[in-house]
């Protein structure tokens, strides 16, 4: 019973916006899991869950893998965005030009992003090209990349 719990909580936390222990509660009862306060506050100190601030300045629990996988992902995007210099595309090809010797850190990088239709990158020193499923999406993902460069 354990198990499950501990698993739900998880699953929960992941997928909704939770506040406090008492929202916890509520949206284990209604998964039919009947527990205490006293039991959540040790199921969350076990689970190693985190408070984390949201966009709106709300404080909500997250589970610490969650937390370091947007940390990471933060820091990701920062090298992208600094390696690069410009980026266009030619059919389903999209090339990003970057500053000399930062292509790879920029591409491992991109690499990391939930960019939809990417097929392949490939990186030099200084280039990276992206090989794009359709015209439509390498379109899309050029635009993406030069709003982010803003």
């Amino acid at each position: 019973m354990k198990a499950l719990r501990l698993q739900k909580i998880v699953e929960l936390v992941e997928k909704n916006e939770v506040y406090t222990q008492d929202d916890l509660l509520k949206l284990l009862a209604e998964e039919g899991i009947a527990t205490t306060q006293a039991t959540i506050s040790r199921d969350i100190k076990e689970l190693n869950l985190v408070k984390a601030i949201t966009e709106d300045g709300k404080y909500k629990y997250t589970t610490a893998r969650k937390q370091q996988n947007h940390s990471m992902e933060k820091k990701y995007r920062a090298v992208f965005v600094e390696s690069i210099i410009d980026v266009d595309y030619a059919l389903n090809t999209v090339v990003i030009r970057c500053h000399t010797g930062m292509a790879n850190a920029a591409c491992a990088a991109l690499d990391t992003m939930d960019f939809q239709g990417i097929v392949g990158t490939l990186a030099g020193d200084d280039t990276i090209f992206v090989l794009m499923r359709t015209e439509a999406l390498a379109e899309t993902l050029c635009n993406e990349v030069r709003s982010m460069l803003l």
